[in-house]
This record gives structure tokens, C-alpha cells and sequence, in this order.
């Protein structure tokens, strides 16, 4: 008797501390180093998903610029710090304040998303989650191929400007491989996750010297396309507003689509590390199998949606190394 009365008094106080570490992490129920899965939430937010595509719905529809923003935030987050959310704090010296994320759009759209899911599921759902949710909703709202997202992200308690360390617009090849394998994608990742500037703009004094003064000749980058220098000079004069912006994807600015690739192709693309992915073999060979020359031929939706799923998962907080944030602009 005496026994089974401590077995029970044992079992009675674990489960009372594991259901007060669960409120503590903001009653996520996440276990120790548990992974994101499809379908994490279940009963208790069931219209997590549907809120986050009505709320992007709207914000891209006010503003199509909100799209790609919103892809490129969570490519921003991912990469610094893990899949955490950490892009999203303000303040000074967070990440937002660094030179990559000072023109990154679509804050508004993830904090009214959170908003309204703390109204319905208050302290379930994490703003890490919320943006990863956008960024696959931005992608199908312009046209794009959805997919299933893993959920079960916890928002991470550090963001700070001097960890912002992202491949650069000039970046040779190799150095992008390397960068995304630090981040476990390999070159296929590399070249899908790159096709999504496929929508989206730059700015003129990011590009203008390509155009203009490339490596100080006083001349353009002789590896574009002659007949497109004179359409983006145009676009971008070399006294101009280096504020302007100009399209990744001439043509096709604001559909998800391979059109952007095909542009690489024939080195219509504003970028130089977009460029310089067809002087590559073996990125070269990704894209052609990606636009179908090349068998065998990968789908590009699909791919793309695997890749996303990929980086993702970078990094993820569990367990004790997070929070579900109240507000997705502030630590708890």
C-alpha cells in the first residue's frame, strides 16, 4: 500500500511540472527537442492556417510588394539564428535594424495574423510559425505551387543586428554553395530557393553599378545581355534615386513562375549572383532541368516547396530554448 501510495504521489508530481513547463513555454506542449510536423496544432487553434492566408490575403491584395517581402523575411529569419521569428523584433540593434533587413516588408501582415490567432488560440501559436506559414501563402497568392508546412516552432529571445551575416547580392558561386551548406541545402536548394526572385524587386543602387560602372571600366557587366543594359539603365540612371527599384524577373515581376530562370539563362537578371549561376556546370545543369531542357526535368512548384520546407526546419527552437511571444515585435 505504502509503495503504490508513492508510485502515484511520483507520478502525480511529474505530471504536475510537466504541465507547468508546458504553460511556461506559453502552453505549447512542445517536448524536448521535438520537431515541427504537419499538423502540430491540431484541436487547439484548428484555423491557424486559414487565419494566416486570409490575413496575407489582404495585406498582398493592399500591396502585391507584400508577396515577396514577406518570402524574403522568412529567408532573412531562417538564416540568421534558425527558423525563430528573431527578424521580427524591434528595437535598437535587432535584426531589423541591419543594412540586409532595413527594406524588408509585411511586419504588419505577421502581427495582425498574431493578433487575431491570440484572439482565437491565445499563447498557442508562435510568430515563428506565423511567418513560415506567410511565406508559403505569399508564394501561392502570386501564382505559385502551396505545400504542407511543418508547425511546432518556438520563437527565439535574441535578435541582434551583428548576427546578420546573409549571402550577398555580388556573391560568386561558390560562396553561395557554401553558405547554404552551412545551412544544410544543398546546390538544388540553392538554385530553387534563388528562383524565388521570380517575384520582387531590388534597389538601384544595389544594381546600378553593374550596369553603369562594372568593376570600374566605366562600362556595363559585358556578361548581360546587351539589348537589356539600356531597359534597366533606363529604370535606374546612374544619378538617380538609389532608393528606386527595379524587377528581379523583368517581365514577370509579379508571378511565381520559372520565368525568372529562363532570364538567368540568357542573363537578363539584374543580380550578379543570379547571373553568374549559368557560368556554373552544375548549377547551370539545375536550372535547365528545372525549365525542362535537360532530363531528367524537375518541377520547379514542387521543388521549391521541398527546399522551403528544408530551410524551414533550420535551427528550430524546442522545448526550453524559446517562447510563444504575445506580440511577435517583442520578447515576453
Amino acid at each position: 500500500m505504502g509503495r503504490g501510495y508513492n508510485l502515484l504521489f511520483i507520478l502525480v508530481t511529474f505530471l504536475l511540472v510537466a504541465a507547468v513547463t508546458a504553460q511556461g513555454n506559453g502552453g505549447s506542449s512542445r517536448g524536448v527537442g521535438q520537431r515541427p510536423r504537419v499538423g502540430f496544432y491540431g484541436n487547439r487553434c484548428r484555423n491557424v492556417e486559414s487565419i494566416v492566408t486570409s490575413v496575407v490575403r489582404a495585406h498582398v491584395l493592399s500591396n502585391p510588394a507584400n508577396a515577396p517581402g514577406i518570402l524574403r523575411m522568412h529567408f532573412h529569419d531562417c538564416f540568421v539564428r534558425g527558423c525563430d521569428g528573431s527578424v521580427l523584433i524591434a528595437g535598437n540593434n535587432t535584426e531589423r535594424t541591419a543594412g540586409p533587413n532595413r527594406s524588408l516588408r509585411g511586419f504588419e501582415a505577421i502581427e495582425e495574423a498574431k493578433t487575431r490567432l491570440e484572439a482565437e488560440c491565445p499563447g498557442v501559436v508562435s510568430c515563428a510559425d506565423i511567418l513560415t506559414l506567410a511565406a508559403r501563402d505569399a508564394v501561392v497568392l502570386t501564382g505559385g505551387q502551396g505545400w504542407r508546412v511543418p508547425l511546432g516552432r518556438l520563437d527565439g529571445r535574441i535578435s541582434q543586428a551583428s548576427d546578420v551575416v546573409l549571402p550577398g547580392p555580388n556573391d560568386a558561386v561558390d560562396k553561395q554553395k557554401r553558405d547554404f551548406a552551412a545551412k544544410t541545402l544543398n546546390t538544388l536548394d540553392l538554385v530553387t530557393l534563388v528562383g524565388g526572385h521570380t517575384i520582387g524587386t531590388a534597389g538601384c543602387g544595389l544594381v546600378r553599378g553593374r550596369f553603369f560602372n562594372f568593376n570600374g571600366t566605366g562600362q556595363p557587366d559585358p556578361s548581360i545581355d546587351p539589348s537589356f543594359v539600356p531597359l534597366v539603365q533606363a529604370r535606374c540612371p546612374q544619378n538617380g534615386d538609389a532608393t528606386a527599384r527595379v524587377d528581379l524577373d523583368a517581365g514577370s515581376a509579379g508571378r511565381f513562375d520559372t520565368s525568372f530562370l529562363s532570364n538567368v539563362r540568357t542573363s537578363r537578371v539584374v543580380l550578379q549572383s543570379d547571373l553568374v549561376l549559368w557560368n556554373d556546370a552544375e548549377t547551370r545543369a539545375i536550372i535547365e532541368r528545372l525549365l525542362g531542357l535537360r532530363r531528367p526535368s524537375l518541377r520547379f512548384g514542387a521543388e521549391f516547396g521541398n527546399s522551403m520546407v528544408k530551410m524551414s526546419l533550420i535551427e528550430v527552437k524546442t522545448g526550453s530554448d524559446g517562447e510563444i511571444r504575445r506580440v511577435c515585435s517583442a520578447i515576453n
